[in-house]
């Protein structure tokens, strides 16, 4: 997100190379450029007046002291202002009420609604243990209670029915009723959207809001909308008394700039983002590493979270022995890394939180290219027998043969694979010893399309 803002940067960082301190004189064109950047993300123009001038006073004068250039003092500027123009710190969902909590989603039609109960379901109930119901007042749009059952379904929430012929204002209230009698602690409710913003629609909502009292009203807003995400953001905060902003579908290609502005024009606090379709893909909205990411500075402490959540301990425990000894290493922990790379999010994902020198060698990944890879490598895997996976040595012509006709693949793919296991092994032995360029490079090997 945001890559021409970072890159922009990097740009402005090289201008200033070799000043003394930073004045007036030698900031006006590094200014310009990131004022220029910020426009180009679809960033309001309120946000990015006041940030290139909150800029400017902050930086004129200020000393470089240290080992510190000039463009680092500048960028270390621009990230204090960004921090603070998305909301300085991390603001959680307040669920201190008698239960049940009831959470209002509210939100255009197709900015990720259901999608972000289902993902929000599933992080309240595995991290804080929290018995969930969810409920759709979505009377409107075909299949929409159908979906949201699906998508509770799987994220291990329960459903309060509904049907198209009864009003929105008494599903509500029985789903409340229902939560109540047995004892969930949040409700989820789904609500209607639209394709625009129209008065019927706002009246509604209001009447919702007013029937349940939410403790939490968040606006769910899709990124990629850009400019029109301001707009709707701001209908939908002069129509509810909204706490908090959901932005969706950051891991798009878009320009991304209602992450910026959306907070600057409400006044409330993000308090989630939404990556990808998989109901894990939603993170909590730190505005200092979401600043950090978009400088390119990289996001290494929600990097550590994500293992953390994704990792196995044990396994881990006994690749580490492995990686010290630099011995042992064979196709089954090669599996297991990918698949706890995947757990991670993937590995554009990963890249996507490291400092930008990193993710930048390591190149783009086509789209689809990950997913595709990672599945033929453990059907390839999948196919060989204990003792080929144990001692990939033993696999000669006649074995690959089998093994591609089991996976599906021509006999060219299982070469390639174990001509990157090999590599991988040596990569092992190499960090165990503090290579870690030479993992980045493995890493990148690994997968298609990555330079």
């Amino acid at each position: 997100m945001l890559d021409n803002l970072t890159q922009r940067l990097a740009r402005v960082m090289k201008t200033l190379r070799g000043e003394a301190r930073l004045t007036e004189a030698n900031i006006g064109d590094a200014l310009r450029e990131v004022r220029l950047a910020l426009l180009e993300a679809d960033v309001a123009l309120p946000a990015v007046k006041e940030l290139i001038a909150s800029v400017r006073t902050q930086a004129i004068g200020q000393e470089v002291i240290g080992s510190l250039s000039p463009g680092q003092a500048l960028v270390g500027v621009v990230h204090r202002e960004l921090t603070k123009l998305m909301g300085e710190t991390h603001s959680g969902l307040n669920l201190a009420t008698q239960p049940p909590a009831v959470v209002l989603m509210a939100g255009l039609q197709g900015s990720g609604k259901t999608t972000t109960v289902g993902k929000l379901a599933k992080l309240l109930r595995e991290s804080q243990k929290k018995k969930v119901l969810v409920v759709s007042c979505d009377v409107y749009r075909p299949a929409a209670i159908e979906q949201l059952k699906t998508v509770a379904g799987q994220a291990g929430a329960d459903f309060f029915p509904s049907s198209t012929d009864e009003k929105p204002v008494t599903i509500a209230r029985n789903a409340v009723d229902w939560a109540k009698r047995h004892y969930h602690d949040v409700l989820l409710v789904d609500t209607a959207g639209r394709l625009s913003i129209d008065e019927a629609m706002m009246k509604e909502i209001a009447e919702l809001h007013a029937a349940i009292q939410p403790i939490e009203t968040l606006f769910v807003v899709d990124a990629m909308q850009g400019q029109d995400a301001i707009n709707t953001a701001r209908a939908f905060n002069e129509a509810l008394p909204l706490t908090g902003i959901v932005l969706t579908k950051l891991d798009g290609d878009a320009r991304g700039g209602a992450a910026l502005s959306v907070r600057h024009v409400t006044g409330r606090p993000i308090k989630f983002a939404g990556v990808g379709e998989k109901l894990t893909g939603i993170e909590p909205f730190h505005p200092e590493r979401m600043a950090s990411r978009i400088l390119g500075m990289g996001d290494v402490l929600s990097l550590i979270e994500d293992a953390r959540k994704g990792i196995d301990e044990q396994k881990a425990l006994e690749f580490a022995k492995k990686l010290k000894t630099g011995k042992g290493f064979d196709l089954n922990d090669f599996k297991d890394q990918i698949g706890q790379m995947r757990k991670m999010g993937g590995l554009s994902s990963m890249l996507d939180k490291l400092p930008a020198q990193f993710s930048q060698a390591a190149g783009v990944l086509p789209a689809g290219a990950e997913e595709k890879t990672i599945a033929r490598i453990e059907g390839i895997i999948n196919s060989m027998t204990p003792a080929e996976r144990a001692t990939p040595e033993l696999i000669k012509a006649t074995r690959k043969r089998r093994i591609a006709a089991g996976a599906g693949v021509q006999v060219q793919e299982i070469n390639r694979l174990l001509k990157q296991f090999e590599q991988t092994q040596k990569v092992m032995k190499q960090f165990s010893r503090g290579g870690m360029s030479q993992l980045l490079r493995s890493v990148k090997g690994m997968l298609p399309g990555m330079r």
